[in-house]
């Protein structure tokens, strides 16, 4: 099946050898995104609030790009270097998803490139 590829400067370049998204069939498959600006590439200081907002802003970036929004996201995968930030991500979701929400895992692990407390990402559907 062939892959086309999603790219955006309203969210932030990779920083490996990855493409921020590839569309193959009827999914689109968002790299992790971490809580870079897009317009600056620093990486967004502050609360645990302020870091998955800036994810989610770069996941909206790279879905709108792919002609899609928030709403068709079907498959959120989150990573957090402390689980105890669990509820405060729950809330900054919140203000992204409405229901139907998306289906959803959450991690803990020991580290995020960047030295970053979060990095999510998604699948999308294509078929709206």
């Amino acid at each position: 099946m062939p892959k086309e590829i999603i790219s955006t400067d309203n969210a932030p370049q990779a920083i490996g050898p990855y493409s921020q998204a590839v569309k193959t069939g009827n999914l689109i498959f968002i790299s992790g995104q971490i809580p870079l600006d897009p317009k600056t590439g620093d990486i967004v200081d502050g609360s645990i609030e302020d870091q998955a907002t800036q994810v989610l802003k770069n996941i909206e970036s790279i879905c709108e790009a792919a002609g899609h929004g928030l709403e068709d996201i079907v498959k959120i995968t989150i990573f957090l270097t402390d689980l105890g930030n669990f509820a405060i991500v729950n809330e900054v979701m919140k203000g992204y998803f409405k229901e139907p929400y998306p289906a959803r895992a959450t991690v803990e692990i020991s580290a995020l490139p960047l030295g970053v407390n979060v990095e999510i990402e998604a699948i999308v559907s294509t078929n709206g």
